[in-house]
């Protein structure tokens, strides 16, 4: 698989020139299937997802002109048969992960069976979003926020601190976002501290490709990578 991740979606020339070349071909030749699934924990979530849906303009994902989007959602693929959502996820040349809860998130793609999929689709470009790239990288930097969101008596908050490891670095997005707490870059290298891999600090301008191993930061903005 070929992830684009980023902090705030499809959001300037050099993040999108770094998905065509991804897709191997212009977005309006390529197919995509978004997941919207991460936001439903928050209050308003539906409408959040609606939102998400129909095209965020500050967050560029489902209206760049694809030549196709589908809805792939988590938590209803455990109730249907495997041959009617498999050949989709797989003919997709994308996934759109939107933001959200990435504790939620993991859960369902986990319990989906999408994390044992994701592996196998080697040409498919996995696009994250916020959570959406969290949530291939082994740490999730979210975990606290998230429990917050646990239904009472549910045990999805254990191990509220890893995530599904499709990629050898920890990633910290929304680097230095005015409206967030806790993103300033001496915050996130307190919390980079006591993780055993590289994490990457991204602002809403950046994003990080990784091919085969290979990584990449794409960025018209502010990154930084705090090592182990």
């Amino acid at each position: 698989m070929k992830f684009l991740l980023t902090s705030s979606g499809i959001c300037n020339p050099s993040i999108s020139d770094a998905l065509v070349d991804l897709l191997g071909k212009p977005i309006a030749e390529s197919t995509a299937l978004f997941i919207p699934t991460g936001v439903h924990p928050f209050p308003g979530g539906a409408e959040r997802a609606w939102k998400a849906i129909h095209g965020n303009p500050t967050i560029p994902l489902t209206q760049l002109g694809w030549k196709s989007v589908g809805i792939v959602e988590l938590t209803a693929l455990p109730t249907i048969r495997e041959e009617n959502w498999i050949p989709a996820v797989r003919e997709a040349d994308a996934l759109l992960v939107w933001g959200g809860d990435v504790l939620y998130l993991t859960h369902w793609m986990r319990q989906s069976g999408l994390a044992d999929l994701l592996p196998s689709l080697t040409d498919t470009v996995y696009v994250g979003v916020s959570a959406g790239s969290i949530a291939v990288t082994p740490y999730n930097c979210d975990a606290e926020f998230d429990r917050q969101f646990v239904p009472d008596g549910s045990d999805m908050g254990q191990d509220a601190d890893r995530a599904l490891g499709l990629v050898d670095f920890t990633l910290y997005p929304h680097l230095n976002h005015p409206d967030m707490d806790d993103t300033g870059l001496s915050e996130i290298q307190k919390w980079a501290s006591g993780i055993p891999v590289p994490t990457y600090a991204i602002d809403d301008n950046t994003a990080i490709t990784v091919v085969d191993g290979t990584v990449e930061v794409i960025s018209e903005g502010e990154w930084s990578l705090i090592n182990p």
